[in-house]
């Protein structure tokens, strides 16, 4: 079942003047419901306009896009609600933190959609915990946290007001590796407890990889690409060709692979990399046993 849907969108920033930008060029898109969808293209390419597209925060110069069947773009009223189904996270999430202490802020968008302050509290304190962070810190300011648990704090405002999809734009920029590990994985832990629909951007193809279960690539307003990480990922020389890599565990099996090896070049995780460089060596040992 879709749970978004965009037919024949685009959209062009200063509509109507002579500097327009055309920034998307009729995307038609299905979502599915519960889904993982991963999001890459070079910088301007469009993605973070197609993510605003989807909750409303932009709307489309052309063509129409739907959350579970409804017309969002031509909502008259209640356009709010939309996006907290839709929830939206940022580059640097952090910097939107501005209540006194760190509850407050997260307890900012459950009040803004009609719960009470109990409601609102609960919320906000469960939505901390399950970023990691404890009722001890709840009434610190946010310049008391470190800049990663201010991260944490921030995208706890959006999961307190229990989206149904969520969206993210670059979330880990500035992390170090270490550090985006630990929040990717502690957002896919709520996503599959939540059951959440995540539509996810972002520069690493690694972690496109690793996390997401079905790839979109963009190119000028377009999508280019659309499939699984290992279906896009096999069009290495395409995607090089528009500015962008391919997993470090795929680069290093084609390596050898040019460099004349007997090796399979379908791995898109470090695990699977170590896999086929033992299974290529099990064949060059019973090749030279046999000769």
């Amino acid at each position: 079942m879709n749970i978004i849907r965009l037919e024949n969108v685009s959209y062009d920033y200063d509509a109507g003047l002579p500097f327009a930008a055309h920034a998307l060029k009729d995307i038609n898109l299905d979502i599915e419901e519960g889904s993982i969808v991963g999001l890459i293209g070079s910088t301007g390419s469009g993605k973070s306009t197609l993510l605003q597209q989807m909750n409303g925060l932009l709307r489309p110069t052309a063509g129409k896009v739907y959350f579970r069947g409804e017309d969002i773009a031509g909502r008259r009223s209640g356009a709010g609600n939309i996006c907290a189904q839709v929830g939206m996270v940022f580059q640097y999430p952090e910097n939107q933190l501005f209540g006194e202490d760190i509850v407050s802020d997260v307890m900012f968008g459950p009040l803004n959609i009609g719960c009470s302050k109990k409601e609102a509290w609960e919320r906000a304190a469960a939505a901390l915990k399950m970023l990691g962070i404890g009722e001890e810190d709840f009434r610190k300011s946010p310049f008391e946290l470190s800049g990663g648990q201010r991260r944490r704090a921030a995208i706890a405002g959006i999961i307190a007001m229990d989206p149904q999809v969520l969206l993210l734009d670059e979330p880990m920029a500035g992390l170090d590796a270490q550090g985006q590990k630990e929040l990717l994985d502690t957002i896919m832990s709520i996503r599959r407890k939540r059951k959440m629909t995540v539509i996810w951007s972002s520069h690493s193809m690694d972690d496109m990889a690793c996390y997401v279960q079905r790839l979109l690539v963009m190119h000028e307003g377009r999508i280019v690409r659309d499939g699984t990480p290992a279906q896009v990922f096999e069009d290495a020389d395409y995607l090089e060709s528009i500015g962008l890599g391919i997993p470090q565990a795929e680069a290093i099996v084609r390596a050898l692979k040019a460099a004349g090896a007997d090796v399979e070049t379908d791995a898109l995780t470090i695990g699977q990399a170590a896999d086929r460089i033992e299974e290529a060596c099990r064949r060059a040992r019973t090749q030279k046993e046999g000769a």
